[in-house]
């Protein structure tokens, strides 16, 4: 199973499917599709039935159980996107068998158990790392792997199993795909996405987020002329940000921990533009943190001018703990077959989002799971093979009760 796991993972994240978060369709890009008419190769070799290659880009597939009577159901998701934000093209990803513990030297960049404490305990592990210049895309193609892995398991051992649903799906790093998700296809009472880190992690805790895009008019005059006249729309909007709390950014936060970010800050003098994510764990904070924003607004907009500031606040998804808690038996089968496997359940909150979060609001509980991937979105992306390996046995034997 570990070569199988390891052939997958290379052979995925080699394909580039960079989501786009400029664009308004459903793939974000098309290039998403070269790895879902593989997965679908895949399945089909495998035999799996229904499998199907939607509009969108969603690939779903049924595993039918081998149990007589057996009429119960179990849901695998991850997704087959990668970050926008950093290069996924041209991966080459690099084995390191038997990792000394040391720093790895990779292109302009080293990997360093200084820096990243966790490598020591990856020492005598094989590791996965990029060639430092772009992205691994362990988030969330190890996830894919895995989840494959795990059927080709159960094909070729024919190993008592329920009833297997898989999908693929594009675009959860941009937040919008899993909203074209067809339930119709996916019969499962609850469900699991593989796409978190430590293979005994389970989350069913996220963020509840929303995003601020802040826009500033200035006056834009000759500064030759321009005493007790311009309004330097660029000062004002870095005069906005310096009134949110600084202790509230990101880089100040942890755990439970909100965080209000500056994604974003462009301008001239005649006008500019902040955008900002806010995050929060509770709802209630949530709201304060976009009071916080539109006091600030107020303040200038009543130093400066009506209309000087104009705050828009959209909601983008919310915490899915508060309906997974009412389904506690999705949280107990996956701890009781990490338990099997020897593993120590640990759950632990999301400092992000999920597509499992919005699937429990669309009414499918899905909790997350580890991929044994770590430090995702940017060039110091490794994953652990033994871990990896590890989270296919998760799933088989979660599929197996």
């Amino acid at each position: 199973m570990k070569n199988k796991l390891l052939t997958n993972f290379l052979n995925y994240v080699q394909v580039d499917t960079m989501s786009d978060e400029e664009s308004n369709t459903t793939p974000s890009t098309q290039k998403q599709f070269n790895l879902a008419k593989i997965l679908v190769q895949e399945l089909k070799q495998l035999g799996l039935k229904d499998i199907t290659l939607s509009e969108n880009c969603f690939v779903y597939a049924k595993l039918p159980t081998n149990i007589p009577n057996c009429k119960d159901n179990i849901g695998f998701i991850a997704h087959i996107d990668t970050i926008p934000g950093f290069s996924g093209t041209n991966v080459k990803p690099n084995v390191i068998e038997d990792y000394d513990g040391k720093t790895i030297k990779l292109k302009g960049i080293e990997l360093s158990p200084t820096q990243f404490p966790f490598l020591k305990d990856l020492k005598g592990k094989t590791l996965i790392t990029t060639d430092g210049t772009t992205i691994l895309g362990a988030d969330d193609k190890a996830g894919v792997a895995e989840i494959m892995t795990m059927l080709y398991h159960f094909v070729k051992t024919d190993e008592p199993h329920l009833n297997i649903y898989v999908a693929f799906t594009p675009d959860e790093e941009i937040g919008t795909g899993i909203e074209k998700f067809d339930l119709s296809l996916f019969p499962c009472e609850f469900a699991y996405t593989v796409d978190g880190g430590k293979a005994n992690e389970i989350n069913y805790e996220n963020f509840n987020a929303a995003a601020a895009t802040i826009n500033v008019k200035g006056l834009d005059i000759h500064p030759g002329s321009a005493k007790n006249k311009m309004l330097n729309a660029s000062e004002i909007a870095m005069e906005f940000n310096s009134l949110l709390p600084a202790f509230q950014k990101p880089e100040y936060t942890d755990g439970y921990e909100g965080f209000i970010h500056l994604t974003s800050i462009t301008g001239v003098v005649g006008n500019a533009k902040l955008t900002y994510i806010l995050r929060d764990h509770d709802s209630d904070l949530l709201e304060k943190k976009k009071e916080i924003l539109k006091e600030a607004a107020n303040f200038l907009n009543k130093k400066y001018g009506k209309n000087t500031i104009n705050v828009t606040i959209k909601d983008s998804y919310k915490n899915m703990a508060t309906i997974i808690q009412k389904y506690p038996k999705v949280i107990e089968k996956a701890q009781a077959a990490m338990q099997k496997i020897n593993l120590v359940p640990q759950a632990s909150p999301i400092r992000g989002g999920t597509d499992g979060a919005r699937l429990t609001y669309m009414g499918l509980p899905t909790p997350n799971l580890g991929t044994g991937g770590y430090n995702c979105h940017g060039p110091y992306e490794l994953a652990c093979l033994e871990e990896m390996e590890t989270i296919c046995k998760l799933l088989i034997e979660i599929a197996k009760q």
